[in-house]
């Protein structure tokens, strides 16, 4: 459908992200960009139209956005990073007069609601409990412990701890002992602590329309935060079948119409998948920048036609290709972070030009020495990119380069 196409009301875009802008730009969306303030001013120099709007701050006058966007003739909203999931919610609770909208995005922003929602449909989750002080943790960690059987002999048993609403891994703690909850600030609670799961973890990037799957992407893991290919390798590949009709299962158990879904998955030894979480927004790890040159289509522009009821059947089945036989090779990335606690310089290592594999990288000289902590899997110093014809070569690929360091 070309650029100048009419489209019926204007859309909101929740947060700043230029690729978004451009998508529905290009899709022919009159939008309005709701974003942290500072950035409005930016964007109007740039011709866009733009609401400043605090997502972190609830208050009653949490209306006046929606009133706000009613007046602009905004009739949906988008939400493009995870502070803006229930936002959306709220306002398309609002615009298409179904108050549940509000309540299914809050569940895929509330981990423990997530998996509480999860297991009473049926979807294997792990052992999960609600917690607002270290020795709720502790109990926890022994209970965990003594249902595995685990003997004093045997290391134990460990466990997850993480916030209920932040995204991706920040604030994410390892338990491997009971000395390890003394690192769980205080204002760490109340939080929420889950069993390990064992098994391969990947990810699935799934385009959804009037409750069916459109697209789904699978992608592998080779070390979470560090390195991903996709799709995925024949190993992982032999089990879309059933990765989708687990999808599928997640999808009509939260009861999602539209949008986009970014769930976590782990396959066991037994062949089980066990789910891990779910969210309703833009993958991180530049994931989308993977699939488009993975796969040709733009995924930022497959979010705001699937999150819009009005999109057609037609111009969906035009618009995606063939999840298996439609990839133009695999494509992965490494994120890079120095291994050093001090860096001076940038020192790329020959080999990596003359990787076959090798795209580019947009790694960076370091500012300062003192290399800066790391907030969940973000703050990485740049990336690497690989894109080849065989997924177990490229694996291998990344792995030899997760070694190497890339600063001195």
């Amino acid at each position: 459908m070309s650029p100048t196409t009419t489209r019926r009301g204007t859309i909101a875009l929740l947060g700043y992200l230029v690729e978004s802008f451009e998508a529905a730009s290009k899709l022919g969306y009159d939008f309005v960009a709701v974003v942290p303030p500072g950035y409005e001013t930016l964007l109007e120099k740039d011709g866009i139209r733009a609401v400043a709007w605090n997502f972190d701050k609830i208050n009653e006058k949490s209306t006046q956005l929606a009133e706000t966007l009613i007046s602009m003739g905004v009739r949906l909203a988008v939400p493009l990073y995870e502070e803006t999931v229930e936002w959306a919610g709220a306002l398309n609770a609002r615009f298409f007069g179904n108050p549940r909208l509000f309540n299914r995005a809050w569940a895929l922003r509330d981990k423990a609601m997530m998996k509480r929602k999860a297991q009473m449909s049926g979807i294997r989750v792990g052992v999960f409990e609600e917690v607002d002080t270290h020795e709720d943790v502790r109990r926890f960690f022994r209970r965990v412990n003594e249902a595995s059987g685990r003997m004093d002999s045997d290391p134990p048993f460990p466990v997850h701890l993480k916030p209920t609403t932040a995204a991706g891994s920040v604030g994410h703690h390892y338990i491997k002992t009971e000395q390890d909850v003394d690192e769980v600030p205080d204002d760490g609670f109340p939080c929420m602590v889950e069993s390990h799961l064992n098994g391969q973890e990947f990810s699935c990037e799934v385009f959804v329309h009037n409750g069916k799957i459109r697209f789904m992407n699978v992608n592998e893991y080779i070390h979470l935060g560090y390195s991903q290919l996709l799709p995925p390798t024949p190993g992982l590949e032999k089990y879309r079948d059933q990765i989708r009709r687990e999808v599928q299962k997640l999808i009509d158990a939260f009861e999602i119409k539209h949008g986009l879904l970014h769930p976590e998955y782990f396959l066991d030894e037994q062949e089980n998948l066990n789910f891990g979480e779910v969210a309703n927004r833009i993958p991180g790890g530049h994931i989308f920048d993977l699939i488009q040159r993975a796969y040709g289509f733009d995924p930022f522009a497959a979010q705001i036609l699937c999150s819009d009821p009005e999109t057609s059947e037609e111009e969906l089945m035009e618009f995606f290709p063939d999840e298996v036989n439609g990839k133009k090779g695999h494509a992965g990335n490494l994120l890079v972070y120095p291994k050093k606690k001090r860096v001076t310089s940038l020192a790329v290592p020959d080999e990596l030009e003359k990787e076959p594999y090798y795209l580019q990288h947009d790694l960076f000289e370091p500012v300062t020495e003192k290399v800066r902590e790391r907030a969940g899997f973000g703050d990485h110093y740049g990336k690497i990119d690989f894109f080849g014809e065989d997924a177990d070569r490229l694996r291998d690929v990344l792995l030899h380069f997760e070694t190497l360091d890339f600063y001195e």
